[in-house]
């Protein structure tokens, strides 16, 4: 067995499958659930799938064919909306950390259900590779989602964190009205 195929038993790896495939798992099933729950179970798998890719080894490509993809446009598509649904007039936020931002003299708006879509692509792609179970692969896709996490997906997490966040605790106005209408 080659050295660099071993990364993949490691134990920050097969501990950052396992919080991946949850991670996927919970969008996967969030359809009927109702936005506190789901803002709720967000703020704790997150922060989980952030330390945990941020725990990987490092790994590197030893393969040089691209990877399959499993998250087809339908899939991300139905994903999201269902994630806009769930989140409605909370889904916008004001992302800070957008490069464009020194340039514009308008606030720069994301969507929570966008980043995590995004995210999810990546992290279920990962999975979809990884739960074939050929070594080098599984490697090459731990690799990739490696970088992604660096260069992509690790900051929408913190951005997507951070509005979450926001919805949990510094908007109770509109919830508590709600309340008192009953």
């Amino acid at each position: 067995m080659k050295k660099e195929s071993q990364v993949i038993f490691d134990r920050n790896v097969v501990e950052f499958v396992t919080v991946a495939a949850e991670f996927c798992k919970f969008l996967e099933q969030t359809e009927t659930m109702k936005r506190s729950a789901f803002v709720d179970t967000s703020l704790k798998i997150l922060p989980l799938l952030y330390l945990k890719a941020s725990m990987l080894p490092q790994c590197e490509t030893i393969g040089d064919e691209a990877l399959e993809t499993f998250v087809t446009e339908e899939t991300y598509e139905i994903l999201r909306m269902n994630l806009a649904g769930i989140l409605a007039e909370k889904d916008d936020y004001l992302d800070v950390f957008v490069s464009d931002m020194k340039y514009s003299d308008q606030p720069i708006t994301k969507n929570i259900s966008e980043d995590l879509a995004d995210i999810y692509q990546d992290i279920r792609d990962f999975i979809f590779v990884f739960q074939l179970g050929l070594n080098e692969t599984m490697n090459d896709s731990l690799a990739v989602c490696q970088e992604h996490f660096a260069l992509y997906w690790g900051q929408k997490l913190v951005n997507t964190l951070r509005a979450l966040h926001d919805v949990k605790y510094n908007q109770p106005d509109e919830e508590d009205n709600e309340e008192d209408d009953e």
